[in-house]
């Protein structure tokens, strides 16, 4: 159930998410994109820190590393137009990001789940993804094929938290992580494969909905 700080939250990220959107899209409102895009995570940072009291001090410590190196992700992916080198950066605080959340999910870990189903549903979608990119991925192969297999090992982890019916944690979390692999592979096709239009509006939405669905969950967590 959704708090009333929850829920102007909620209005506020919306009102963010539009923004990025739009000066995301428009070229003439393109220098605000280096404000509306971080705000994002920022937002995310400090709602995530005033209302985690209740949590324990690792998951808090680590969910706020996790967001934090999404954020320095996310500000160095602004820059790669300059220089290829500001992705490799991007693509490894993602990455760790990727690991504190793969930590945290494992600490609330059902050891009844069994996941071999998603994983091999997981492993072909990937297969596919990769035989559409590979050709574009030249001196990255190596580093997108370990991205790759650390957001699917989050989707997982994911996935194997305990359940609880009273909770939404774990439909959030879960559908965050999915909402995350959609977005980074929006972005790995459109980089790597085929550019198309809308690209970047559908790997901002997704991405920010990620986000602040794993948040949510994480502080819905029993």
């Amino acid at each position: 159930m959704l708090t009333k700080t929850d829920k102007h939250f909620a209005v506020l990220f919306f009102l963010l998410i539009v923004a990025e959107l739009v000066c995301g899209s428009v070229e003439r409102l393109s220098t605000w994109h280096y404000i509306t895009k971080p705000s994002l995570l920022i937002a995310l940072i400090f709602y995530f820190n005033n209302q985690s009291k209740t949590l324990n001090l690792k998951t808090r410590i680590f969910t706020l590393t996790a967001l934090g190196f999404s954020l320095l992700g996310d500000i160095l992916l602004m820059f790669v137009d300059q220089s290829q080198n500001f992705f490799m950066f991007g693509l490894i605080s993602f990455l760790l990001a990727h690991i504190f959340y793969c930590y945290i999910f494992l600490t609330n870990r059902n050891s009844k789940k069994n996941p071999m189903g998603l994983i091999l549903v997981l492993l072909i979608y990937a297969i596919g993804l990769f035989y559409l990119m590979k050709d574009g991925l030249q001196d990255l192969l190596i580093p997108v094929i370990i991205y790759m297999l650390f957001i699917l090992l989050m989707t997982v982890t994911a996935f194997l938290r305990y359940r609880t019916p009273a909770s939404n944690s774990y439909m959030l979390v879960l559908v965050g992580a999915i909402l995350f692999v959609v977005s980074d592979s929006i972005l790995a096709l459109n980089k790597f494969y085929m550019p198309f239009g809308f690209a970047s509006f559908s790997i901002m939405l997704t991405y920010a909905l990620a986000q602040y669905f794993i948040v949510l969950g994480l502080l819905k967590q029993p």
